[in-house]
């Protein structure tokens, strides 16, 4: 890992910033496994339409997912499946974060 320049860490952080609410964590997972169309992430997220939209629009404009219009509904597809391996991280620091308080309440109640 290299020194990276301002304008690269600003880059990241909006990348890790666009994936940083629960309801586009969820859009990301499922269109892991297919392409959704706007009405399915609608119900996926239990939102209304306009919020949908606006996180669909986040991670759009963040560069992880496209928009393609097939018929009369727009799809939506996954560009960079990858990125969905630094949550297997997030999980690791959290299951250690668990462990560690496990660890600590043990102590506690000696």
């Amino acid at each position: 890992m290299g020194h990276w320049t301002g304008e690269q860490l600003k880059a990241r952080a909006g990348v890790l910033k666009a994936m940083a609410h629960p309801a586009r964590l969820r859009v990301l997972e499922a269109l892991a496994e297919r392409d959704h169309c706007v009405c399915e992430m609608q119900a996926l997220v239990g939102s209304d339409m306009s919020t949908v939209s606006k996180h669909l629009s986040v991670l759009r404009n963040a560069g992880l997912i496209a928009d393609e219009k097939r018929g009369t509904n727009v799809y939506y597809r996954l560009l960079v499946p990858c990125i969905l391996k630094s949550l297997d991280c997030v999980e690791t620091v959290l299951q250690k974060q668990a462990q560690k308080h496990r660890v600590l309440a043990g102590k506690a109640g000696a």
